[in-house]
């Protein structure tokens, strides 16, 4: 109420958009808000209803924490499988990840543990690489510390220990967006509506229980805690003591979700994005922007020393946007006086300025660091909006699947079938509105430096506050991230919940509502705002109750007898320092079952991996086998694992098939009916994976079968190569990758 006050002294400014709805906001703090007690009410009414809603942020989260747990349980029969089927089941670069935590906690000392990632010779043949540097593997290291120094041996296998702390992080998860929507709308009832959206729409939110290991796992819950400090952050009714410890909390959770997701520097762009706009609609004070924008440069300056002077955060275009933002920003000290037109004039300009400098520094920054570790993104990126070639070979790999796509149709169909997207979709609309409005009038509005106080925010924000502006662009920017990209869908649903949440319970729609109505007061208003969620939390409960308890009945058996057969081989019939190459999702398995060494594997953060990818690959390809021969040998290759699910592949359409990839990327026709691009020419020899199991004796020469079954072929690749063999007929191509490699 203190900036009222001011407004009314008669400063000869004109009084805010809305102040009276702004008064009503204000009063939030006199329903059961969590910063009440923080304020000094110490009444037993609100201490004991803010005790029961934080108990029910924590029952919510644990009951989310054991519902995702019994489904992994219940879908793999995880307690009763052998240990090979256990790794099996962490599918892709899961298997991977995990591979590193058996690693540690098989090492002789935590020291060697450390040594052996630091200086890892298995993971990529004839390299010594730095793990720690490349890839975002610190919680696998620190559970198997945990693990280690904790009496929990005797009681509690290592698998259990981890995927138990993964389903943890899901009830801090609930958590967080439980105390976000709290904090939003002043009152538990969101809390609780947006904790049941997420469990309700699981399939849309979390993909937790088949891919426990994935990096966004374990950064999310980091993330959804980074939304609920700046959210609080940004409240005006904090006091310096109180806003110094949202900056700590702000910097740890952005600090732990950055160290654990290596697309970190994309989603912090994301977010400095959103500081930007709120900082250009007026609605952020400079004390305000400077530490959000500071807290992401240092949680991942932090992360660069952390994985030994990582130069793919030095490169990132968030630290290129953030230096150039507030470089730009300082320059321009005059970005916010004169009329509106002028001030539209000069925020287009500096936009454009901050802009170009954000693109300058990258390049010199990707330039003096030799940075070519992302620019398969980039690639990807381009070739997705059709701004580039679409045969790159690393782009295609990504275009071609499923979850970077456009977001499905049945996706919104799923989110109505739980009474979410209606009230989120209501939401948007009428906060949007809000936020044109204010933002209009804050360009009405004329001042500078002087306006930009402590209590500038209340005064100009008008019926919007900065916390309430700030969930808003994040759920519209991520919104937009996920439309374009269906895999992205994770970081938007969850918060999705509680934007919804906050729509039903907050007073701003609600207000808005009755007063169109004619018929607003307070207390019909507390009635709706506790009657409405109430009913919607009965409906949801009468309708997918019932759906639950059915699908924690359904039983199923981990069931993959022909990749326990061959990790079983692997292990009995092969030297332990044998090399082997294949597709990267089987090899990190290879990698976890039997502690092979490997040529290549789906962590794809590095351009000398993804060129020897491609090469490995070219096994599926039209080569020769003297090429294919001399690629094994240059990698180091012992053993070859062909896998008939991607030579024969009809998963994905004509042009999408691997094979498909690497004939267009070579060069050559595609298999099957269709156009080819004039400049494709037919290939000079048969398909490797195919012909090299006819047994014919220029593949024979060079190439042993050592097992098969009905999924999987391994070869055994000779010493030395027959005289009686024939060179290629394609040098020039098979020069080109002997650059290459």
């Amino acid at each position: 109420m203190t900036a009222l006050r001011q407004r009314k002294g008669g400063r000869g400014k004109e009084p805010p958009l809305g102040a009276e709805f702004q008064s009503q906001q204000s009063n939030c703090c006199s329903d059961h808000h969590p910063e009440n007690i923080l304020h000094g009410d110490w009444s037993w009414g609100v201490i004991i209803w803010t005790s029961v809603g934080w108990s029910v942020s924590v029952g919510l989260g644990l009951l989310c924490c054991i519902y995702m747990a019994t489904l992994h349980e219940n879908d793999l029969w995880f307690s009763n499988i052998k240990e090979v089927e256990r790794e099996i089941s962490f599918r892709t670069e899961c298997g991977l990840y995990y591979s590193y935590y058996k690693q540690m906690l098989q090492a002789p000392s935590i020291q060697e543990g450390l040594s052996d990632l630091i200086h890892d010779n298995l993971t990529e043949s004839k390299r010594t690489i730095n793990l720690l540097q490349r890839m975002n593997i610190y919680q696998e290291v620190f559970l198997s510390v945990l693990y280690r120094l904790l009496p929990i041996q005797s009681y509690l296998e290592p698998v259990y220990f981890y995927i138990y702390t993964v389903f943890s992080l899901q009830a801090v998860y609930v958590i967080a967006l439980y105390l976000t929507a709290w904090l939003l709308s002043g009152s538990w009832l969101a809390g609780t509506l947006t904790g049941i959206w997420y469990i309700l729409n699981r399939v849309d939110t979390t993909r937790v229980e088949f891919t426990i290991s994935l990096r966004e796992n374990w950064s999310m819950p980091f993330l959804a805690l980074q939304v609920t400090a700046i959210t609080c952050y940004l409240r005006p009714q904090l006091t310096d003591l109180q806003q110094k410890v949202m900056v700590w909390l702000m910097y740890v959770t952005t600090f732990c979700f950055c160290l654990t997701w290596q697309f970190n520097q994309f989603i912090l762009l994301v977010q400095a994005l959103i500081i930007y706009s709120l900082d250009c609609l007026d609605f952020l004070t400079t004390t305000q922007v400077t530490t959000l924008y500071l807290v992401q440069v240092s949680s991942l300056l932090s992360v660069w020393l952390l994985q030994f002077c990582n130069s793919m955060i030095l490169g990132s275009l968030v630290l290129s946007f953030i230096v150039a933002a507030l470089f730009i920003r300082h320059c321009q000290s005059g970005l916010k006086t004169g009329s509106p037109l002028v001030r539209l004039g000069r925020l287009l300009l500096h936009s454009a300025m901050v802009l170009l400098l954000t693109v300058t520094i990258n390049y010199l920054a990707k330039k003096a660091l030799q940075l070519r570790s992302d620019e398969h993104i980039f690639k990807f990126i381009k070739s997705k909006f059709a701004l580039g070639p679409t045969r790159d070979f690393d782009a295609s790999l990504y275009l071609c699947e499923e979850a970077f796509g456009l977001l499905p149709f049945d996706t919104l169909e799923r989110l109505a079938g739980t009474l979410l997207l209606y009230p989120y979709i209501l939401t948007l609309l009428v906060l949007s509105g809000t936020l044109a409005v204010a933002a209009l009038h804050n360009l009405r509005v004329k001042g500078g430096a002087a306006e930009e106080r402590k209590g500038a925010v209340e005064g100009r924000a008008g019926a919007l506050r900065p916390d309430v502006a700030y969930n808003l662009l994040h759920t519209l920017f991520f919104g937009l991230l996920a439309f374009s990209t269906m895999r992205m869908k994770y970081i938007w649903t969850g918060h999705m919940c509680a934007v919804a949440a906050y729509g039903v319970c907050g007073k701003e729609l609600w207000t808005l509502l009755l007063s169109t109505l004619r018929c607003n007061s307070k207390v019909l208003l507390r009635l709706v705002r506790y009657a409405v969620p109430l009913l919607v939390i009965a409906c949801l409960y009468y309708k997918f109750w019932p759906k639950l308890m059915e699908e924690l009945s359904e039983l199923r058996e981990f069931y993959d007898p022909d990749t326990v057969e061959l990790m079983t081989w692997i292990s009995t019939k092969t030297p332990k320092r044998a090399v082997f190459a294949g597709s990267m999702q089987l090899l990190a398995g290879i990698k976890l079952c039997t502690g092979r060494v490997l040529t290549n594997h789906p962590h794809y953060e590095d351009k000398d991996l993804r060129e020897r990818t491609k090469q490995v690959y070219q096994v599926y390809a039209r080569r020769s086998p003297e090429e294919v021969y001399d690629i094994m040998k240059a990698m180091g290759a012992d053993y070859v694992v062909l896998e008939n699910s991607i030579c024969y592949e009809r998963r994905h359409r004509r042009g999408c098939r691997l094979r498909d990839l690497l004939d267009l990327a070579n060069g050559h026709i595609m298999d099957g009916d269709g156009e080819n691009d004039q400049d494709l020419v037919p290939a000079t020899h048969p398909r490797f994976c195919e012909e090299v199991k006819t047994d014919a004796v220029s593949y024979t020469a060079l190439f042993t079968r050592t097992f098969q079954n009905k999924t999987f072929h391994v070869y055994r690749v000779k010493k030395k190569r027959k005289k009686s063999t024939k060179s290629s007929p394609e040098p020039s191509t098979s020069q080109q990758q002997d650059q290459a490699l």
